[in-house]
């Protein structure tokens, strides 16, 4: 057998006993497959600098370059091993394994694994292990028996693509579910919402570290509440929704935004207030944090006092006029207002604990972001684009500013080097979202830059000096170069 053909054999049993893995795990728990859950370790492992990196650079094209990447490792492995096992039998029995043990125990290191989750990496590696065993089970000569193998090999091509295909239409079903949901009117419908000011559900940014979008069966989804509490409650979807709603539009900010970066936006959500849940429940002397949970394992914690404090925290259901999307926590997340994602915004909650800090730390504090984390006051330039080329003459300079808590008092643009002027600021329903503002300037011919600085309503201007995310946020002023023609 030729080398080529042992690499082709290689590769045709990895590739169908990856997609019977993805398979199995698809119609149990889509979490426990290989490639997420080796997914899901990397991301773990990764140091913060790198995920920065990766955010900053690649934005919501992150995860899909992570699982190629690892499609790509799984793909030279599989090639390898064909290709040594032609010769060296036991290679082919130990290299199948090797990466069946490798998904299995990345799937039994998520935060929120069940022990069958080891199933869809053993079956997938034991048969990978079986196919290729066969295919190298004899040692023809011959370019047309080489032929025959090869087509072999792409038969079980065919057939792992059509298993992941499989594996796409089991996703359907959070889709379904999704759609049969109808929303109540809000009790408490809050302020109205000037035109132009919320961000479609399709435009809203993501970023988190799921790998695959939680599937939840609305009839066995519930959340827990407990801890530091005089009593315990578990609750329904149906529960939720016939409790009193409030609807609120709120501005959303992603702690790894750089300085007019593009992860925020504004919608309006309906959900369950917070605060009188909570209250309702007895909170207990010295409890300082509540801990959300997802139903994949992310915890996010909040302080407790921020919580009380007289914002809308809530537990969303609904996001501009429509059921959670999928990929933004459907059928219930967390949202706090004023408060960074990663300490308060949880998606595909399933339950709240109250705590104290010093007993739990989680997800991304653990990994050394701040425990506290108030959105900074901040402004950024969406109108001209960076680097635009403009006419001379009047040119409307656009964009958005936020404080959220705080409010926004004044913002001013500079040209240049010269003196900072008053921008236009547009109404804003609420203290907890972005103002929309305005500026007309007058441009001349040449190279120009704008920079854009806020004020809030403590009095606080929006810090000049350059931080990274990392943290508790970026600071500094936006500034973009344009030429005027």
């Amino acid at each position: 057998m030729r080398a080529w053909a042992g690499v082709a054999a290689g590769l045709a049993a990895a590739s169908l006993g990856v997609a019977v893995a993805e398979l199995l795990a698809a119609v149990t728990r889509p979490a426990a497959g290989p490639l997420i859950a080796v997914g899901g370790a990397v991301i773990d492992a990764t140091p913060t600098a790198v995920k920065e990196f990766a955010v900053r650079e690649l934005g919501t094209n992150d995860k899909p370059f992570l699982l190629g990447v690892i499609g790509l490792v799984v793909a030279a492995l599989a090639a390898v091993t064909g290709a040594v096992g032609r010769r060296r039998r036991l290679v082919a029995v130990a290299g199948p394994a090797l990466l069946g043990l490798a998904g299995a125990g990345a799937a039994l290191s998520r935060p929120a694994f069940q022990p069958y989750d080891v199933v869809p990496s053993l079956t997938g590696a034991a048969l990978a292990g079986v196919v290729l065993w066969l295919l190298l089970r004899s040692r023809p000569s011959g370019v047309r028996v080489d032929r025959r193998v090869f087509l072999q090999a792409a038969a079980l091509v065919a057939a792992s693509g059509g298993a992941v295909a499989l594996r796409g239409l089991a996703g359907g079903a959070p889709g379904r579910a999704r759609e049969s949901v109808r929303l109540p009117a809000a009790a408490d419908p809050g302020p109205p919402v000037p035109a132009g000011l919320l961000t479609s559900n399709k435009d809203f940014y993501r970023v988190d570290t799921a790998l695959t979008v939680p599937r939840i069966d609305l009839g066995d989804w519930s959340l827990r509440v407990h801890g530091m509490l005089g009593r315990e409650l578990r609750v329904t979807f149906e529960d939720l929704l016939a409790m009193p709603l409030i609807e609120r539009p709120v501005t959303m900010n992603c702690v790894s935004n750089e300085v007019g970066g593009p992860y925020m936006g504004t919608a309006k959500w309906l959900g369950v207030p917070l605060a009188p849940l909570l209250r309702s429940l007895g909170i207990r002397a010295g409890a300082e944090q509540v801990v959300a949970r997802s139903v994949e394992g992310m915890t996010i914690g909040t302080p407790v006092a921020t919580l009380l404090d007289g914002r809308d925290a809530m537990l969303a259901i609904g996001m501009n006029g429509e059921p959670l999307p999928l990929e933004h926590g459907f059928p219930v997340r967390m949202l706090t207002p004023g408060v960074y994602g990663y300490a308060g915004s949880c998606k595909w909650l399933s339950s709240l604990e109250l705590t104290t800090f010093d007993q739990f730390d989680p997800y991304w504090v653990s990994r050394g972001w701040a425990a506290q984390a108030p959105v900074k006051t901040g402004s950024r330039v969406d109108r001209p684009r960076p680097f635009a080329r403009l006419d001379a003459g009047v040119v409307t300079v656009a964009g958005v500013a936020w404080a959220q808590r705080r409010g926004i008092e004044a913002v001013e643009v500079r040209i240049d080097d010269g003196e900072w002027a008053p921008a236009e600021l547009l109404p804003a329903p609420s203290v907890d979202t972005w103002v929309q503002w305005r500026y007309s300037w007058r441009a001349t011919a040449g190279p120009h830059s704008i920079a854009v600085r806020a004020t809030d309503r403590t009095g606080a201007v929006q810090a000049q000096e350059r931080a990274t995310p990392f943290p508790s946020g970026a600071t500094g002023w936006h500034t973009i170069s344009v030429t005027v023609s």
